[in-house]
């Protein structure tokens, strides 16, 4: 059985070098060999690799923070054109404890200290039902720092659909009397959304999160638990 990690793509050299060194521990943990393939942006596309994998069982991982439109629309579009009558699709990899957890690990190695305030930062979306999903996100990042979490978009609806952008909520924080504010990135590699977060006027902001070990842990989860459902005939659903 093949697994096939798909992620949204990007322009920056940064992102793209993460999403394969993702499949890279991803293939050194499982003992196998991990594909990617790309939503957008770039290639190659999920339905191409997986018209190339002629029909060999595969398990689809979405390297998503959240179940928004490319993973609830997109993806199982993608699935339906290739023809592939075995692909198991996962859940999204948010969200979950694991990447709380992570959020907090990039925290520490910022020089979060508790106390201070922390914004979390996310890449930003329409979706309700992604925006429903960083909500628990950040309700379990507040459980971990010990205070109540702000949300805050790198790329916020022109609509006024969603949250609004770094800069406005650590500015809100701050005017609301924190002495320190952190931003905790909710973003999978480097790239503009990430400068964005750098660029907020926060004391302090966390690296990505990258291959902090829950994520890559989060990962090999999503595929074996999906690789044990299909090898017992049970249907995986795309953000359960």
């Amino acid at each position: 059985m093949g697994t096939l990690l798909v992620a949204h793509g990007t322009r920056s050299e940064h992102g793209v070098a993460m999403v394969g060194d993702l499949a890279a521990a991803m293939s050194a943990r499982l003992a196998e060999t991990v594909r990617v393939a790309f939503v957008d942006v770039l290639g190659p596309t999920p339905s191409e690799v997986l018209t190339a994998l002629d029909h060999e069982p595969t398990v689809v991982v979405p390297a998503f923070l959240s179940s928004g439109f490319h993973v609830r629309h997109d993806l199982p579009r993608e699935v339906a054109e290739s023809g592939h009558r075995a692909a198991t699709v996962t859940p999204a990899l948010g969200p979950s404890p694991e990447l709380a957890r992570a959020m907090l690990g990039r925290l520490l190695e910022s020089g979060w200290q508790r106390g201070d305030a922390v914004v979390m930062a996310a890449a930003g979306t329409r979706d309700v039902h992604a925006q429903g999903e960083l909500r628990r996100t950040a309700a379990a990042l507040s459980a971990l720092v010990g205070s109540r979490v702000s949300i805050a978009f790198a790329a916020p609806s022109q609509q006024s659909e969603g949250y609004p952008s770094v800069p406005e909520v650590v500015a809100r924080v701050r005017s609301d009397g924190a002495p320190s504010v952190a931003v905790a990135s909710y973003l999978l590699a480097e790239g503009l959304f990430q400068q964005r977060l750098r660029d907020s006027g926060a004391d302090v902001v966390a690296e990505p999160l990258g291959l902090h070990p829950s994520v890559v842990r989060l990962a090999c989860l999503r595929r074996s638990h999906a690789g044990l459902a299909a090898s017992k005939g049970v249907d995986a659903v795309v953000g359960r």
